[in-house]
Order: C-alpha cells, then structure tokens, then sequence
C-alpha cells in the first residue's frame, strides 16, 4: 500500500492551489505560480521561510537584470546567456542562489514577450507572491512532534536503565552473557531523536534551542561515557570488596534515570564512596591492584557522567507519567 506522507500531501494542494489562485487573477504562465510553491515548501517552518525569501529576492533580482538587458542590448538567446553571467554571482553574494532556477523561469518568460510593460513585471512578482504566499501559509501548520520526543525519551531511560543493570551484573558476578544489543539500539535511538527534536526546534521562529534538544544531546554525551565504562568494567577480571560498593551506587543510579534533575545527590554519594575507598587497605596483589585502578577510573567517569547531568536544567513530567515510579 502507497503511504502519502503530510509534506506530499501539501505540497500537491500548494500546486493546486497557487495555479487555480494565478489563473482566477488572471495572470499568465500561471503554473509558474505552482512551480515556486513546490520549491518554497519544505520540512520545517524556518527552512520554509528561508526558502520563500530566497525566491522572491533572487526574483526581484532576475526581473531588474532582465528589463536591463534585454532593453538595452535586444531580445536574443545569447542575452540570456549574458543575464545569466553577471545575476547568478550576484545571487551568490547576497546568500540567495537557492532561488537561481525558479528565476531563471522568469527571466524566459521576459524573453518571450519581446517586450518590457509594467504589466509583465507586475505578471511576474503576482506569480512569486502567489507561489511564496501558499507555500508559508501551507507550511504554517506542523504537526506537534512532542509525543513522539516523549515516547523517545522514555525508550532512551529504559535502554539505559537495562545497560546498567549488565555493568551491575557484572560488577557482582563478572557475567559476560550480555550481547550488548542495547548498546546499538541506544545509539540509532539517540540519533534519531536527536534529528526529530532538531526538526521541532526548526517549526518555531521564537527560539533556538528545545529541553528536548537539550535532553537528547546531554543523553548522547552521558552515552559516551557508557562506552566507555563497559570498557573498563569487562577488563576487571578479579572483583575486590569495591565492587560491590560500586554496584550498589549504580544500582541506586539506575533506579533514578529520568528528565528531572538529581544528579547533584548522587554526585555527593559519590564523593562519599570516593573517600571510603581512601580509608580501605591497599590493594596486596598486582591483580588486586589492577582491579581497583580500573574501578577507581570507573568512578572517575561516573563523576563526569553525573556532572553532564547535573549542567542540564532538568524537565518536567508530563501528567500521565507522573503517576509512574520516578526513574535519573
């Protein structure tokens, strides 16, 4: 079955529409009209904007240079060619070269009408206005992304949650039965949020950045440091007395995975473990020592770990959740 997506959906009525518009007003080459609002229509609010601009001053530009060419030198194929020289590297410079090929289709039709009338360039602006003008009223509208963000984000502390459970398996019982699966699906998951909450921040005009955004990058920082203490956890191949101490603190991390804020607690818990550490015997063998230079490095990421959260202002639950158990 053939899936109609919303942004085809539109931009089909954005034809339809700029083109019925055009020709009810009475202007010619009105599928021009449609052409530009398929060109002016895109994934988000801001990239739609940026995109109806463009056109309508590399429009603007294309008419000036055309009515001076063409009236100065003559009516002539090779004129296009001379236009064509000196308006695309002005495009370039003043940042609109995006609107090189829907004005490119204005300078032919000057050339078709082997004449310059204030009724032909008012012709020709009626078309970029009606293409513009359907496209942003068209893309005004996006559909609310957030309770897909929401559902990406608790999918996010859930993976997390389970990978914590693994490095805590094996902190007490050195179990390698894990096939890390959770590990690829954290990070296809973090990126695809990442993208979505990105697109959320471009379908606004009042800010720049989203909690969202901000959750997704920090999850994606905190993911890093994962790695990177699964990486030290399987080294460990003797477990001193530390590693369970350690267990436990993950244990009580993992419990505490959500959008909120609490991390500064476990930071001090952490600072507490660090100095009961201290106070312990040394370590009496290499193998010992090994272990517990790993766990300490292991503690060290931890820290870095937690401070990431920490710098993140936290979010509010939504109501349906808030009836859930709270999970950092």
């Amino acid at each position: 079955m053939i899936k109609i997506g919303y942004r085809t959906a539109k931009t089909a009525l954005g034809i339809a529409i700029s083109i019925l518009l055009a020709e009810w007003i009475g202007l010619h080459n009105s599928a021009s009209a449609g052409i530009i609002t398929i060109l002016c229509i895109q994934n988000t609010k801001q990239q739609s904007l940026k995109a109806s601009w463009t056109r309508l001053a590399a429009g603007i530009i294309a008419l000036f240079y055309s009515a001076l060419f063409f009236e100065l030198l003559h009516y002539h194929a090779i004129v296009i060619g001379l236009i064509l020289i000196v308006f695309i590297p002005t495009t370039v410079a003043v940042k609109v070269q995006e609107g090189i090929v829907s004005s490119t289709v204005l300078i032919l039709h000057m050339y078709a009408a082997k004449g310059l009338s204030a009724a032909l360039v008012l012709n020709e602006i009626g078309l970029v206005l009606i293409g513009v003008g359907v496209a942003l009223i068209l893309n005004s509208y996006m559909p609310s992304v957030e309770n897909d963000l929401v559902r990406m984000r608790q999918q996010t502390e859930k993976l997390f949650e389970r990978i914590f459970e693994e490095i805590i398996a094996y902190l007490q019982t050195n179990n390698h039965s894990w096939d890390g699966k959770e590990l690829t699906e954290t990070a296809d998951l973090l990126k695809r949020a990442k993208s979505l909450a990105y697109k959320d921040v471009q379908n606004h005009f009042t800010r720049h950045d989203s909690l969202f955004y901000q959750y997704f990058t920090m999850r994606e920082k905190q993911f890093e440091i994962i790695e990177r203490l699964i990486s030290l956890v399987i080294s460990i191949s003797h477990r001193p007395e530390q590693a369970e101490m350690i267990a436990v603190f993950m244990e009580d991390v993992k419990e505490h995975i959500h959008p909120g804020n609490t991390a500064k607690l476990h930071l001090s818990h952490l600072n507490d473990l660090k100095r009961e550490f201290e106070e312990m015997p040394l370590p009496q063998t290499r193998e010992e020592f090994e272990a517990r230079a790993a766990l300490l490095q292991f503690v060290r990421e931890m820290e870095r770990y937690l401070l990431i959260k920490a710098r993140f202002r936290g979010m509010k639950k939504r109501a349906a959740e808030k009836r859930r158990p709270s999970v950092t």
